[in-house]
């Protein structure tokens, strides 16, 4: 889904030539401002936020001006302090209402303090559902020494003139005093009155920028709607250098928050000769579904989409646009590439499609997996199929089906109620069932693409074969679990059902796609190991930091690769990534073991704050090699396109060269600026080391003349979708973090 912008373009009928689309109306590279500083991570205008952003002065650093009783001029991302600051601890009793901009506003004023009474108040997260570990620790920067400490381009942001001319306050007057002390590249405001009043009073090279709030709310100054001077383009060129807008300005979403085709803006700005910067960017904000939560796909959809280029982009996290201008422009997403890292699907393209359906393993191949995948489990009426589930609660419909009544507990394989694939025949399952998307952040509606969450049809391993075969791909996995309950309590041989489905299909006469075969039980993979000539993949599913040399060649007879996961490569504790480096990568590489690591997801909270809610980022530190790299084989993902557009970055394999946003993070770097002891995330204890009586397992018993158990039968739970309040989000936040 995350091409659809391209899609979406070509509809319109816009062609262009093919050329470098990053280039701004300026001839130079989009920009990058840094609102408030690196805000994703830090309470927005905080010491860190700045000096983490400006550290290698890639971009501009934004300041929301706001000005104290005794006229000092502070960074403050909102009007109110209470939203943002200890203030309301520190002095109870301030609370005020006041109009601003014609409405009334109730909280706590910068205007109601003189700078010296704000010495000790401290910066809170503006946004609660980010890390609280911050929070209360670092102090109000002054404008002055944004401009003067932060070596990096200054932007000014004044959001209230109007507002503070009822204190005897000018705006415009500190404004003109900090552009002739220091160096200020952009000022911009929503108001047009006040640029008008700085034209021809600042430097040439200070931009005007007017500032475009929702279309139908009213400028003060005009008393007309934003909406209404978007369509007067040309008379803003009169007073300003170009227009900041809301993202939504240039690419609409519908309702149900998919991309509507892109409005002209960027071009009528361009025609007016003006510079057009895009707004409300955050790589932990809930995307459009058609970016499939990959928030570097959001940028290049504003820079790169082959019909136009912004000028700039207003972003919480300064560092996913640097790599997306710098390493993920003008690729060819076409090319084939089955080199390291391999990208092998997770139940096809499960992110975008529900779990080993058709839709999801298409979608796999169109977006540049290597190997897509099979979860093999059996019928009733014996028939191998896929399926990431044996329960079909899981993955299916069948809650709501006629066959509800048929969930039962079966303590061998899971201590709920189910209603498994063994219950029902294929019939039953394809004529009656629809499949269900995988929604592992739903709690937080943090949903996966609800237009298709029961789209696609379910696929036999005889279907998924014969749909691999002559595609684009280095090979197939086919993963088998519960192999010995299949064959005690089902008389089912499933090593053996594979092995004739591979047959029969052709795979065993071929050699353009290998086949693996992965399996957390050893016991099966020696049995296939006996029987076939595959590839066999040993998953580890535990956290392990590393394996004991007899473990490690105690697996090296029985398999040519292992899967490990994430936390086994990057250890942490409540999302930051601690100070330790694990062996077992370099240990599993040494015997002889590709390692591939499992299971990696788009969305932010799938990832340590240390990769910047940003998929790429992580994917970037668990290939590189050496220092802080996590040094992998392979990525098994829920969304194979974003790590196959990975493989495509024009900023690998440039050695001394590579640019410090594509380097691995700092293994408790992060958790090293959190200043109050009490706010550090516990302490973890030590992974355990994988040792010879993890791996090795009894054979798997022969296949008895049985059928199916009969569940012990138990009221099944029915979940019912609730609405998720804000509050409910942020509580959800609050336990994860």
């Amino acid at each position: 889904m995350a091409f659809t912008v391209h899609r979406l373009l070509m509809e319109q009928g816009i062609v262009c030539p093919v050329r470098w689309m990053s280039i701004s109306r300026s001839g130079d590279a989009p920009a990058v401002i840094a609102k408030g500083g690196f805000s994703g991570l830090f309470p927005d205008s905080s010491d860190p936020a700045y000096s983490f952003a400006a550290s290698n002065q890639d971009s501009a650093q934004w300041c929301d001006v706001r000005l104290t009783k005794d006229g000092v001029g502070i960074c403050l991302p909102d009007i109110k302090m209470d939203n943002c600051t200890t203030i309301s601890d520190l002095f109870p009793k301030g609370k005020k209402t006041y109009l601003v901009n014609g409405v009334s506003t109730t909280g706590w004023f910068s205007v109601d303090y003189n700078s010296i009474d704000l010495t000790n108040v401290t910066l809170l997260r503006a946004i609660l559902s980010r890390t609280n570990r911050f929070d209360g620790s670092f102090t109000l920067v002054q404008v002055e020494v944004a401009l003067s400490q932060y070596k990096a381009p200054a932007w000014l942001n004044v959001q209230h003139d109007s507002f503070y001319s009822q204190f005897n306050l000018s705006m415009r007057s500190y404004i003109l005093s900090m552009s002739k002390q220091y160096t200020v590249d952009y000022i911009s405001s929503p108001e047009v009155s006040f640029l008008k009043s700085l034209v021809g009073r600042v430097g040439r090279k200070t931009k005007l920028v007017l500032r475009f709030l929702d279309e139908g709310l009213v400028e003060p100054s005009t008393n007309q709607t934003y909406g209404s001077i978007l369509k007067n383009l040309s008379s803003i060129k009169t007073f300003a250098s170009g227009i900041l807008v809301p993202k939504h300005y240039i690419w609409p979403v519908t309702a149900d928050n998919y991309l509507q085709p892109s409005t002209s803006v960027v071009d009528d700005a361009h025609k007016a000769g003006l510079e057009i910067y895009a707004a409300d960017f955050a790589n932990d904000f809930a995307l459009s579904y058609n970016y499939s939560y990959d928030p570097l796909a959001e940028y290049l959809g504003f820079i790169d989409n082959g019909a136009f280029c912004v000028d700039g982009l207003l972003t919480d996290f300064p560092i996913t646009p640097l790599e997306a201008i710098g390493c993920f422009s003008n690729l060819n997403n076409t090319k084939a590439d089955h080199g390291a890292p391999l990208v092998i699907s997770h139940n096809g393209a499960s992110g975008d499609y529900p779990d080993c359906t058709d839709l999801a393993y298409q979608k796999a191949v169109q977006d540049g997996a290597d190997v897509i995948d099979c979860d093999v489990q059996v019928t009733k009426d014996g028939i191998p199929i896929c399926m990431s589930s044996i329960d079909l609660m899981d993955v299916t419909t069948v809650a709501s089906s006629q066959f509800a009544s048929q969930a039962g507990v079966i303590s061998d394989i899971k201590a709920v109620a189910g209603v498994y694939t063994f219950n029902l025949t294929w019939e039953d399952i394809a004529n009656n069932l629809k499949p269900m998307i995988s929604n592992p952040f739903g709690q937080i509606s943090l949903s996966r693409n609800p237009r298709n969450r029961n789209a696609g049809k379910f696929m036999r391993l005889s279907d998924f074969l014969a749909f691999a075969k002559g595609k684009k791909l280095s090979g197939i996995m086919i993963t088998v679990e519960h192999a010995s309950f299949m064959a005690e309590k089902l008389g089912f041989g499933v090593v053996d059902a594979v092995i004739k489905a591979v047959d029969d299909s052709g795979y065993s006469k071929q050699s353009a796609q290998k086949v693996m075969i992965q399996s957390t039980n050893s016991s099966t993979l020696v049995k296939f190991k006996q029987l076939a000539k595959y590839n066999l993949v040993y998953k580890i599913d535990e956290v392990v930091k590393d394996a004991a040399p007899s473990s490690l060649a105690d697996i090296k007879k029985f398999a040519d690769a292992a899967s490990v996961s994430i936390k086994s490569v990057y250890p942490e504790s409540s999302n930051f990534l601690i100070n330790q480096t694990n062996p077992l990568v370099k240990s599993l590489q040494s015997a002889g073991l590709p390692v591939y690591v499992y299971l990696l997801m788009n969305e932010f909270f799938s990832q340590p704050y240390d990769f910047f809610s940003d998929a790429t980022s992580q994917i970037n530190a668990l290939v590189h090699k050496g220092g802080e790299g996590g040094g992998v084989d392979g990525l098994i993902t829920d969304f194979p396109g974003t790590a196959h557009r990975y493989k495509l970055n024009s900023c690998r394999n440039m050695g001394d060269k590579t640019p410090y946003y594509m380097l691995p993070p700092q293994r408790g770097g992060l958790v090293g600026v959190i200043q109050d002891k009490a706010a550090l995330p516990p302490a973890m204890a030590p992974e355990p080391v994988l040792t010879v009586s993890d791996v090795a397992e009894p054979p798997l018993p022969p296949v008895s003349n049985t059928t199916a158990p009969a569940p012990s039968h138990a009221p099944v739970e029915v979940s019912v979708s609730i609405p998720i309040t804000a509050a409910v989000l942020v509580l959800c936040a609050s336990l994860l973090i």
